[in-house]
């Protein structure tokens, strides 16, 4: 059975120091301007954190097993201080490392990795499109090869670090012909940042994450070399079904930190804030809800690293797809929306400071609702975890 070690414990501790002392202090001003904190992703990977499931020849940790269960607890401290902090390095890793980790060639790695998993770059990944999202075999982008280039025409939305300064890669999914039963055969496609013809369109005005870097993608013609195929032709669909597994449990783990800090924000505040003479904590009107808020986390801690443990026996040869598959839609539709029920209750508990800026469960707030909308929504997460029981599809 799963539990953290003194090891996890002790990188938690150098986690969250890290997160206090180089983010806390800065995130209310950043958040204000919609500013992405460029120079905060080197010093991350200084920390290891890019590299915690990569082996060491490209600088990786190089950790024999347990590699994502340590990505999660970054991911959760991270986002105990900042969301969008934390999808940085969730999509950073889950969404750009780990495509090319996975499935890159020997020339692809070596070519990229390195300087992804010091931080002195970022990924994206390309799949989402405007009439594309949860149906992702609508995808309507398009790659055709001729002359040993392919030639990419289409648009992506809602890309996660598809146009910081450190941006060196999105990987694409296109349409590249049809299988044998007519069906789309999608491909991934790595396009280096800078390609002609591939346009990254202005920064999204976002509800929260206003941290994080979003952008969309419209490409236009978009011509790199047969080489930058990431994978078998064909196997795009397979590929990204997988990344979204690993996915799904990050995101766990990202919501998670967001109703931990929930909890240690209205248990303050309860004790702290005093009304009719007496601590507003002492009404069971506010400490069955602290206490339900409490419950809720640890659930969902406990989903979020199991979830995480069977993703590392995976890894090891010890578990099935299907077990890992089954436990991240669960972990995530878990979290996710006790995440959102968090920032609810917290910010009632607040009364009127919660709906002010100053306060961080506002901020919070506005963050936790894409957690129930990204890698996969609820009602995506509910179908998976209906199939995975046996129900007809």
């Amino acid at each position: 059975m799963f539990e953290l070690s003194k090891d996890h414990e002790d990188f938690r501790g150098l986690v969250r120091d890290f997160a206090q002392g180089e983010i806390a202090p800065h995130v209310a001003e950043w958040d204000a301007a919609a500013h992405f904190p460029a120079e905060l992703v080197p010093k991350m990977g200084e920390l290891g954190l890019f590299g915690l499931n990569a082996p060491e020849e490209y600088g990786g940790a190089g950790l024999d097993e347990g590699g994502f269960t340590y990505l999660c607890l970054a991911i959760e401290e991270l986002g105990r201080v900042d969301q969008s902090i934390g999808i940085t390095l969730s999509a950073g890793v889950g969404l750009g490392i780990n495509p090319i980790l996975t499935y890159g060639s020997a020339q692809q790695k070596e070519r990229f990795l390195p300087d992804l998993i010091a931080g002195r770059a970022l990924a994206g990944f390309g799949l989402t499109e405007p009439g594309a999202g949860s149906d992702a075999g609508a995808t309507r982008t398009r790659a055709s090869l001729a002359d040993g280039q392919w030639t990419i025409t289409g648009s992506k939305a809602f890309i996660t670090n598809s146009g910081t300064d450190l941006t060196s890669v999105v990987t694409v999914t296109a349409r590249t012909g049809e299988t044998a039963e007519g069906k789309p055969e999608l491909s991934a496609i790595m396009v280096p940042a800078g390609t002609p013809g591939m346009v990254v369109e202005p920064a999204y005005r976002k509800l929260g994450w206003h941290i994080s870097d979003t952008h969309g993608l419209t490409f236009e013609g978009a011509q790199v070399p047969e080489d930058h195929l990431l994978g078998a032709r064909g196997s795009g669909f397979k590929q990204f079904l997988k990344t979204l597994d690993d996915g799904r449990i990050a995101i766990s783990a990202l919501a998670l930190g967001c109703a931990q800090r929930m909890l240690e924000e209205a248990t303050t505040y309860a004790g702290e804030r005093i009304a009719f003479g007496r601590p507003i904590g002492v009404n069971q009107g506010v400490s069955f809800q602290i206490a339900d808020l409490a419950v809720m986390v640890e659930a969902a801690r406990m989903l979020t690293y199991r979830a995480a443990w069977l993703k590392d026996e995976q890894e090891a040869g010890r578990r099935g797809s299907a077990e890992v598959k089954q436990a991240a839609a669960i972990a995530k539709l878990y979290s996710t929306e006790a995440a959102m029920s968090s920032t609810r209750i917290a910010t009632q508990v607040f009364g009127g400071n919660g709906f002010m800026e100053e306060y961080p469960v506002a901020r919070f707030y506005r963050d936790a609702k894409i957690l129930e909308i990204g890698e996969g929504t609820s009602e995506v997460q509910r179908m998976l975890i209906a199939r995975g029981l046996g129900l007809p599809a």
